[in-house]
């Protein structure tokens, strides 16, 4: 079988030759190890500060090359997921870089006064400040619906190049439209708070975003794409970010929309979710995820019960700690790997770490996960 075999048939709850691996992302430090030279594939902070200087032919032309060497390199990856950060969709040949004013060696401001900061751990550079994070007042007026203007192809020519590439041999995932359901606005701490004082301003913002995705949609989805993934977080390690009443009342029912949505364009749904999710487990069903990835040991996601509560209802993909990745032994990651390969056995997964091959990961822990996956799926 091959690679897209394998997970379509995982998907449908059969029988494959070998279990399937896939990565949600390698960041660039170990795309470098493997390549042998520098990239701008998962570089993050070295990609955007490109892209604000304008370089933009430059970074497609490296993620074009290094996604294609990558996993040709690593074959034992069934899936290419060309949704994960700076890997996928690039600024139109025409943008105008936002070209924010360096302010300290790694800190910028931009013309509306919000700050952003490099993070050494990470390698990204996050927004630190907004002027008007508290200031700005949200109307069901200042939402309403439209209809939007086709998108410029030349965003997807790095997506379009990879699936010509791979479209035959490895299950691509790839974008869609927003997911649009779980709104934040002003960011998480007001963003959570506006729910409960501002209900039908968040509900107009809702309703304006589940309409924006579904018509990008039909620009999104890329012909030869097997999959779309979201990747909004609802949860904390120790429970989800809203009461499951709220949840139910106010997301969901524009969740189910836009996966209904993208299942129409003849694609699979994949959803990424960090923390405990153990209070949104009948949601993930309803909502007809075909697939759940981000499943943290840390935060009280165990594979194995999972892998009992979801039974073949929904697919898994996980079960190597990153933790172990980046700080255990060699040893320790040999023994939890076959440990996931056991439960993996049994059907219904999905076999990846359980967030991605993140930046600090031991090389040579990685090597052992991917050498082991290998010789004993």
């Amino acid at each position: 079988m091959t690679g897209k075999e394998r997970v379509q048939a995982v998907l449908r709850g059969e029988e494959t030759d070998a279990i399937p691996y896939g990565e949600y992302a390698i960041d660039s430090d170990t795309v470098e190890k493997v390549l042998g030279h520098e990239t701008y594939l998962r570089a993050k902070a070295k990609t955007q500060i490109a892209l604000w200087e304008g370089r933009r032919d430059e970074v497609v032309q490296s993620l074009k090359e290094d996604i294609v060497a990558l996993y040709e390199k690593l074959d034992c990856l069934d899936i290419v997921n060309l949704m994960s950060e700076a890997c996928g969709l690039v600024p139109p040949k025409d943008y105008v870089p936002l070209r924010p004013k360096k302010i300290r060696e790694d800190t910028w401001e931009d013309s509306q006064g919000r700050v952003y900061k490099f993070s050494p751990v990470t390698r990204d550079i996050t927004m630190v400040h907004d002027p008007m994070l508290w200031e700005r007042e949200y109307e069901p007026e200042d939402f309403p619906l439209y209809d939007i203007l086709p998108p410029d192809e030349s965003q997807f020519e790095v997506i379009d190049h990879v699936i010509r590439r791979f479209r035959d041999e490895k299950y691509i995932i790839g974008y869609a439209g927003r997911e649009a359901g779980f709104v934040l606005l002003g960011g998480m701490e007001r963003g959570l708070t506006e729910y409960l004082s501002n209900p039908e301003g968040v509900q107009a913002a809702i309703d304006q975003a589940t309409a924006l995705g579904n018509q990008e949609d039909a620009y999104f989805i890329r012909p030869g794409q097997d999959a779309v993934f979201w990747g909004q977080d609802f949860a904390y390690n120790s429970g989800s970010l809203m009461a499951p009443k709220l949840f139910t009342q106010m997301v969901l029912p524009s969740v189910k929309q836009r996966v209904e949505n993208a299942k129409a364009h003849g694609v699979a749904v994949f959803k990424h979710c960090c923390g405990n999710t153990k209070d949104l487990r009948d949601f993930f069903l309803e909502a007809g995820y075909d697939c759940y990835q981000s499943l943290q040991k840390q935060a009280g996601m165990d594979l194995g019960q999972l892998r009992q509560l979801y039974g073949n209802q929904m697919c898994l993909w996980g079960g190597i700690d990153v933790a172990n990745l980046i700080g255990g032994s060699r040893e320790q990651v040999r023994q939890e790997t076959m440990e996931a390969i056991e439960i993996a056995r049994q059907g219904g997964v999905i076999l990846g770490s359980s967030h991605s091959i993140a930046t600090g990961c031991n090389y040579d822990n990685v090597m052992t996960m991917m050498e082991t996956i290998a010789n004993h799926r």
